[in-house]
This record gives structure tokens, sequence and C-alpha cells, in this order.
């Protein structure tokens, strides 16, 4: 594969990625009827939201994707430590919005993430949340290995999510990825990696599940979307209308569609709103390197 197509390719995953979030705050938490009653449609970057978001400002989703991508970045070979270290850096900013599975694990968290995780699944009741799937893709850039590319995907779930659900859509999510990057067509890609999961329904009609923050629910109307709309825009306007966890499903969703296209192809008026998006930019350009550099990672 080309340089530049996979190059491209990143970017787009990087910034597709972002453009969701950052258009998702807008209507994040409220129904479709409120954001129709609110907005018409939102079809642009408006910021604002709960937590009042700046426009072109992204949330705890991409905040915790660069993370996961700069803990790679610092120890390739065993990257959990490093990407601990980066959660921990990101919690101490204060930021505007942190899940509740997460926080509950960084509260209960003394030098081991798992048995962190644990407590909190046991506190809670479960930790099927989607709040490790929002941060994985840069695991599918970084490793080219298969193998390699799973077991980090699970790892950096079970960090803050105990439950094997969450772990399970990280795989089959970064999988798509890969399948992506490798010039494989979106359907395609997703049609394989599905099959006989539990993701594997009828995406002909709409999932018969809220677009909530559980990680099933999430990525099945992920897959809903990007299998029922064509362009960028349009997957991404969809998930963001129907609210609930919307900046998260338009971020998963925008993640994947944005690889698809390229960077290239993705819209100007979103990408150039967004405030971080020279450093996502340059952040997908050292993920590639690294996994041009290490291809046996």
């Amino acid at each position: 594969m080309g340089v530049l197509f996979m190059l491209d390719r990143m970017k787009g995953g990087l910034i597709g990625f972002a453009i969701g979030d950052a258009m998702g705050v807008a209507t994040e938490f409220m129904s479709p009827e409120e954001i129709k009653a609110k907005y018409g449609v939102v079809t642009e970057i408006l910021g604002g939201g709960v937590f009042g978001f700046e426009r072109g400002e992204t949330s705890d989703d991409t905040a915790m994707t660069v993370a996961v991508a700069n803990g790679i970045l610092a120890n390739s070979h065993d990257p959990i430590a490093e990407i601990g270290e980066q959660f921990l850096k990101w919690r101490d900013t204060r930021p505007k919005d942190i899940g509740i599975t997460i926080s509950s694990t960084f509260r209960n968290y003394k030098g081991d993430w798992v048995k962190a995780a644990e407590v909190t699944h046991g506190q809670l009741g479960q930790s099927g949340g989607n709040g490790t799937l929002m941060r994985c893709l840069p695991i599918a850039f970084a490793y080219s290995d298969i193998e390699k590319m799973d077991e980090v995907s699970i790892r950096q779930s079970k960090m803050t999510h105990f439950e094997d659900s969450a772990s399970e859509a990280c795989v089959i999510y970064n999988r798509i990825a890969n399948r992506l990057l490798h010039g494989d067509e979106l359907r395609e890609a997703i049609t394989a990696e599905i099959k006989g999961t539990r993701y594997d329904i009828d995406y002909s009609r709409e999932p018969d599940c809220p677009p909530s923050g559980y990680v099933v629910h999430s990525l099945k109307w992920v897959f809903y979307w990007l299998l029922n709309r064509n362009s960028f825009e349009d997957v991404i306007i969809g998930a963001v209308n129907m609210g609930n966890d919307s900046d998260t499903i338009a971020a998963i969703t925008g993640g994947l569609k944005g690889i698809e296209v390229g960077y290239r192809s993705l819209p100007d008026i979103h990408s150039d709103r967004l405030l971080n998006k020279r450093a996502l930019k340059e952040l997908a350009e050292l993920l590639y390197e690294l996994r041009d550099k290490d291809t046996t990672l």
C-alpha cells in the first residue's frame, strides 16, 4: 500500500473522528425531538452543549484517543503503563467531562489498572460503556500485526472497563479499521468482522436499542449509519441528530468513515473548524512512521 494512500487514510480517521466528536457535543444527552425544537437539524460544528464547549473544541473522546496514541508512541512494545500515565496527565488538566466508568476507575487506581477496573465494575454493577471503544483507533494505526493489534486493543480496554463487551467491541472496530487502511470497501470490512458476532444483525432497519453509551448499543448504531448513508457528512449528521450519546457515536462513526474516504476528501468546512486539527494531523504522521518503521510489533 502506497505511503500517501495509507497516511491520507490515517489522517482521515483521526480528523473524521474529531469532526464527529466536535459536532456531536451540541446534541449530547438530548432527544431527537429536543434537537429538532432547538436546532432544526444540526449540520455543522456549533460547540455549546451541556458542557459548554467552544466551537471547534473536542471532548473527552478525542482527548483519550490522543492519550492512547501518545502512550503507544512512548513505548510501542508494551504501551499500557505509558497509556496510563497519559490518562492521569489528562485527568489532571481538569477536563470538562469524564465518563462515569472512567472517572470511577481513576479514583480506584492504586497502581494496577486492571484491579481498579474490576473494583469499578463491582461498584457500578457493570462496566460495558463505550469509553474504551471511543479511544482505541490509534492502535489500528500503530500496529500492522493483527495479533498485536488485538492484544493492545483488549489490554487498553481492560484498564478502565472490566466487561468483555467493551474489549470485544474494540477488537472488532480496529479490525475493520485495519481492513480500511488496506483498501477494503467499508461494507465488505464491516460484514467480514461482524459475522457470527452479536453485531451480525439486519441493518436495513434501525437497531432495536437506543443510541446510548452502552458499548453494544453504540456500535450497532455506528454500523447502522455507516451502512445506510453514503457521504461522510450524511453519516455524521445522522448520528449527531439522534442525540443521546451523540458525540461518541458520531466520533466512532467518523473515525471509520474518515479512513474510508481519506483526509483529502473530508469537507473543509468541518475540518477547518477543529481547534486541534494541526495536532491531530501531526499525530497521524507519527503513528504512520511508527507502523512503517516497526513491522514486527
